[in-house]
């Protein structure tokens, strides 16, 4: 019995030279218009699927390529959008502001100061403590709620 050669299971991959002719132009000229992956997929390359845009970036270096100057592109536009509308009166700037914070992965600052006084960690500022507080209370040291210098109540 002679091997045969199978064919391969499934739809044949995706390649660069099934997109729509003119896909690189189309998705600059989307990104300088501000519109996202999603629309740029449906509009710009024929409505490519998530997963295949996906494979496309990893494996093909002029997509991938592409679509990182199609991301600056986009980024300006909404960076320039916010800048010149400040002014506007009929300018959300809270939608803008909640729309850079998804889209791009902007983040309120989070500032925890779990330390102590001056910047010591909470140990050190414990220790501080301990050292100005060697006072025992006029009814004995068994009705103490403040730690004496050995940590003791």
């Amino acid at each position: 019995m002679s091997e045969e050669k199978k064919n391969p299971v499934g739809r044949p991959k995706i390649k660069l030279s099934d997109l729509p002719d003119g896909w690189e132009e189309k998705m600059l000229e989307l990104g300088k218009n501000g519109a996202s992956d999603v629309e740029i997929r449906e509009e710009a390359l024929g409505g490519l699927c998530h997963e295949t845009w996906i494979r496309l970036i990893k494996e093909e270096p002029k997509f991938s390529e592409t679509v990182k100057r199609t991301g600056q592109a986009c980024h300006s536009w909404w960076l320039k959008n916010g800048r010149v509308n400040l002014e506007n009166k009929d300018f959300s700037p809270v939608l803008w502001y909640m729309n850079m914070k998804n889209r791009f992965g902007w983040k309120d600052k989070q500032d925890l100061n779990v330390g102590g006084q001056n910047n010591n960690p909470l140990v050190m500022a414990w220790q501080e403590t301990l050292s100005q507080s060697n006072t025992v209370p006029e009814n004995g040291p068994e009705n103490s709620t403040t730690p004496t210098s050995d940590g003791t109540f």
